[in-house]
């Protein structure tokens, strides 16, 4: 086939090669994918992102060799002067040229419209958001697939609706990217407080706080560390809501998120952990009340006006996606579901201590909960080691699931890095704010009485159970036997996430 004289280089010809082995390989892959329905970890990002970028650059190939070409025949003396191309038809070689640019631009703008779809697709995708960067994002990832919004893309809370935001987040992932290639990325990934969507545009799209329940009963069993490992139920009646769920968000725990109302804090620390000053807002009366901390007094005109947050659902629900629970948390429902044998004596105790070391891999973690579950019984309880083998193995394989999806050392991930801010047991939480310690100027205080937010209906060992009468709820009984030195402080005074 004639073509034009300045085609014949070598940079244009290694262009055009590289331009269509590409694109080939793109077609092939396409197709073997679609046909066995089998998407790998990075097929995706091989298709739509890696072969496109290096089809374009072969593409970009053949002007500039063709360019080159042209001032080499003019410093020959083979073309007069540099001119703009000219599109004759009636020459065989341009006209060769023309119907190849035409059919082959057609080509490709049809392809670059079904590549930038997929493409944008593959880059909205789970797996693309929790795989590609493996290493990085593995406890992200991991903690997701355990959490109940497994079935709901990333891009829903991370990202949401809308150009802009996609926009804002594939801009901020750039350095992300820069991040990871360089190897420069924080350990563990710090939690994104300051580029979150408002949850109002996110979590609200599934979520209908008006229709929430009124009320709802949550039983939870613990396990003390002792040689049985005794179990330690207690019932809450949990105030969701108002009494009547056609009250709406008069009163109960999603009060803060009633429409009439606007709760405003300040934050003086990166993690929302510790809350100064905290301003209540009557929209209805006008009404305005501003609290400090009495154990922590700001200057309120010394507060940046760009640093008060208004409260919505993810100053409580921080971790709806990606929570690694304390040990505390997740050895207590293995145990209640079989996963660990409660029957083995002093398990539960034994898990605390080995969730307490520090491991440098998950690796090692996997070795050391192994050697020293099976050294501890073989040691302090021969009985149990000799005919028993079967739950100490159960023990084993248990801890090291629970572990491995919760607690990853090479990220330095674990439940002390991300608090949890629903509850008040092992993180501040409620207790941020509701710790009799803000008060207003008319004396007022945000206070920290349990039966605000529930009521505990039933409490104690099963079989030696508390029962509360009818309308009056019990006060908290310890399960160790501390009398009410409970109320002298906050929980995370004692509870670290290993304590029962």
């Amino acid at each position: 086939m004639q073509l034009p004289q300045s085609s014949r280089n070598w940079i244009t010809l290694i262009g055009a090669m590289i331009a269509l082995i590409t694109l080939f390989m793109i077609i092939f892959l396409f197709v073997i994918t679609s046909i066995t329905d089998q998407q790998a970890s990075y097929i995706g990002l091989v298709i739509y992102i890696l072969l496109p970028a290096i089809m374009i650059t072969g593409m970009i190939f053949i002007p500039v060799g063709m360019l080159i070409q042209r001032r080499k025949l003019k410093q020959r003396g083979e073309i007069a002067k540099m001119e703009w191309p000219k599109v004759d038809l009636n020459d065989v070689r341009y006209r060769n040229a023309f119907f190849i640019f035409v059919i082959g631009t057609v080509i490709f703008l049809f392809l670059s419209a079904i590549g930038s779809y997929e493409a944008f697709n593959y880059t909205e995708s789970v797996e693309f958001c929790g795989t590609v960067c493996h290493s990085v994002m593995q406890p992200e990832y991991t903690a997701y697939q355990n959490s109940p919004h497994a079935r709901v893309a990333c891009v829903d809370c991370h990202v949401g609706s809308g150009a802009d935001w996609y926009v804002r987040s594939k801009l901020s992932g750039l350095y992300q990217v820069y991040a990871v290639l360089a190897n420069v990325y924080p350990r563990p990934i710090p939690t994104p407080i300051k580029d979150l969507r408002p949850a109002r545009e996110t979590c609200e799209e599934c979520h209908w706080p008006q229709k929430f329940y009124a009320k709802t009963l949550r039983i939870e069993r613990h396990h003390l560390n002792d040689e049985l490992n005794t179990p330690w139920d207690i019932h809450l009646n949990m105030k969701i809501g108002a009494d009547y769920s056609a009250l709406g968000l008069i009163e109960g725990i999603h009060w803060h998120i009633n429409p009439d109302v606007k709760i405003e804090y300040y934050a003086s620390d990166q993690k929302n952990e510790e809350i100064p000053w905290v301003r209540y807002n009557d929209l209805k009366t006008g009404e305005q009340r501003i609290y400090i901390d009495e154990d922590n007094p700001i200057d309120a005109s010394t507060i940046p006006a760009a640093q008060i947050h208004t409260m919505d659902c993810m100053d409580c629900h921080n971790r709806p996606s990606h929570s690694y629970k304390p040990p505390v948390f997740f050895v207590n429902e293995a145990m209640t579901s079989g996963l660990i044998p409660s029957e083995l004596p002093e398990i539960k105790s034994l898990a605390m201590d080995i969730c307490a070391e520090e491991q440098s891999s998950s690796d090692s973690a996997m070795v050391y909960i192994r050697k020293t579950i099976i050294e501890f019984y073989a040691a302090n309880y021969a009985e149990v080691s000799e005919h028993k083998p079967a739950l100490v193995e159960t023990a084993i394989s248990g801890l090291q699931q629970l572990y491995s999806e919760n607690i990853f050392p090479e990220m330095k991930v674990r439940w002390s890095a991300y608090p949890n801010h629903i509850g008040h047991l092992e993180f501040n939480g409620c207790f941020r704010c509701h710790n009799d310690r803000h008060t207003s100027a008319t004396g007022q205080v945000i206070s920290k009485d349990c039966n605000q937010c529930h009521l505990i209906i039933a409490q104690g060992i099963p079989g030696e159970m508390e029962y509360a009468s009818f309308g009056s709820p019990l006060d908290f009984r310890h399960p160790l036997d501390i009398d009410e030195a409970w109320k002298e402080g906050l929980c995370t005074d004692c509870h670290t996430g290993l304590n029962p």
